[in-house]
């Protein structure tokens, strides 16, 4: 079997995800701005890579060879393209972005590049799709301020983690309405979801930052989620 035939499972189990859950309603308003989606880049790859970016945020986040990984807003793929030969061979990447266009340029960039473990996929503003239990880390990189609604995209998100897996969020600490996320609202809004930091980082740009959170206990009623101000 090859690996892109064993990518085939992965992906049919988000599809299912996508017919057997429904609609979810009741989740609170976010009180904060969002930005909006400007450019498939978060900044130039040569320019990230000349500061370590890669190296720095997979170091701190531990991700190893034979890990399954979610690059949530992927966009261009900087860090989908990366992680392929450092998860080798027995790992998996699913790289996914809301953008049609953007999506589709990246599974371009995966098939010339012939990355045979990762997947492209369509997402959903609010709802990641995840298969359930699947993923040792999901990362937000740079996209977390564009996220419409925080509390519905987190609480969705939760679905996708294995028991031990991780949530990476790598952001610029700014008002949103600027790209960035403050890190006590970050926090906030994840611990609003029964998510728990667990280790927090400034980025050598100075301007950025890592924050790793687990998922611990029950997952909140929609309706019993509370709202974080900006």
């Amino acid at each position: 079997m090859t690996i892109r035939a064993a990518l085939l499972p992965l992906l049919l189990l988000a599809g299912a995800a996508c017919e057997a859950q429904p609609q979810k309603s009741g989740f609170p308003d976010p009180k904060r701005p969002v930005a909006p989606i400007v450019s498939p880049r978060y900044s130039n790859e040569d320019a990230r890579d000349r500061v370590g970016e890669f190296e720095t945020v997979v170091k701190l986040a531990d991700i190893k060879p034979g890990m399954f990984v979610a690059d949530i807003g992927a966009g261009e793929g900087y860090y989908t393209i990366r992680l392929s030969p450092l998860i080798g061979r027995k790992g998996r990447v699913l790289a996914q972005d809301i953008v049609p266009e953007t999506r589709n340029a990246l599974a371009q960039r995966v098939q010339r590049e012939d990355l045979q473990n990762v997947a492209v996929k369509l997402g959903e503003p609010n709802n990641p799709r995840l298969p359930a239990s699947s993923f040792d880390r999901i990362l937000l990189i740079h996209m977390y301020h564009e996220v419409e609604r925080p509390s519905e995209f987190l609480w969705h998100l939760r679905d996708g983690l294995k028991p031990d897996g991780a949530v990476v969020v790598v952001d610029a600490d700014r008002p949103t309405h600027r790209h960035g996320t403050p890190p006590r609202l970050l926090i906030c809004e994840f611990s609003a979801i029964g998510y728990q930091l667990t280790r927090f980082e400034r980025l050598p740009d100075s301007e950025s930052y890592f924050a790793q959170f687990q998922a611990l206990g029950a997952k909140p009623e929609p309706g019993d989620i509370p709202t974080c101000a900006a």
